[in-house]
């Protein structure tokens, strides 16, 4: 009965952590740029002393739906959304570039180009972009260069000053942080890539479908209720046993 316990009770356990991956993913609908995670677990066998006759449910790392999510058009100017495959380089928390579809961004009080989180966006030279204030006008183009009219200047006195950097790595190579951003999972460096391109004024909706996510989850609420009826199943035939061999 062991074997049937443990089977079922790995099963609920891989259950909880799908729903609980499932519940982020709603969580996330309306985030920018958010890509919908999905879980992965497969049997394992258990190895040890004796015949390997056990075996278990086993944490995969969750993989990501790369698929692009809708283009809402806000009109500012501020606000980019990556055309197709492509990624907007950005500098984490720890100084070290990483990857995000979030078009969101905004000038801090020092000038420095950055997400609505507050990321820097980075641009020729991997550094961060930082724009000469003040501005009276800021264009973004397609392929992410960046021109600035400066305060007082003439309307068509369009100065160059960066470009944001786009790139488009393989997406089987990348994986996701637990800060939502996207590394390398061999720790290669990024390069820019000249087709991928941008569209100002509009911003990427999250590719979550709340529907199918609140499906999935009833799916994997029934498949925990019917582990837990096995684990009952295999306590009540092991005290059957348990009573057999008293009236031996």
């Amino acid at each position: 009965m062991d074997r049937l316990l443990y089977i079922s009770m790995t099963g609920a356990k891989e259950n909880m952590n799908a729903l609980a991956l499932r519940g982020n993913n709603l969580a996330n609908a309306n985030t920018t740029g958010f890509k919908a995670d999905i879980e992965n677990a497969r049997a394992m066998q258990a190895f040890g002393e004796g015949l390997p006759t056990r075996v278990f449910a086993l944490t995969e790392k969750a993989s990501e739906n790369y698929t692009q999510g809708m283009l809402r058009t806000t009109g500012r100017d501020l606000d980019v959304a990556v055309k197709g495959d492509g990624w907007i380089s950005v500098q984490d928390a720890g100084g070290e570039e990483a990857l995000t579809r979030n078009g969101n961004f905004e000038i801090s009080a020092a000038g420095v180009l950055q997400t609505s989180n507050g990321l820097p966006v980075l641009g020729n030279g991997n550094q961060p972009i930082v724009i000469p204030l003040p501005v009276e006008k800021l264009e973004i183009h397609r392929d992410g260069t960046i021109e600035i009219q400066p305060e007082g200047a003439l309307p068509n006195a369009l100065e160059e000053i960066n470009r944001i950097k786009l790139s488009k790595p393989e997406n089987p190579s990348l994986e996701k942080g637990e800060d939502g951003l996207f590394r390398s999972r061999v720790g290669e460096q990024f390069v820019a890539d000249a087709t991928v391109s941008v569209e100002k004024g509009a911003l990427e909706s999250s590719n979550v479908n709340p529907v199918q996510e609140m499906t999935h989850m009833m799916s994997l609420q029934r498949h925990y209720e019917l582990q837990v009826k096995m684990m009952k199943t295999a306590e009540e035939t092991d005290k059957a046993s348990s009573s057999l061999l008293r009236l031996t």
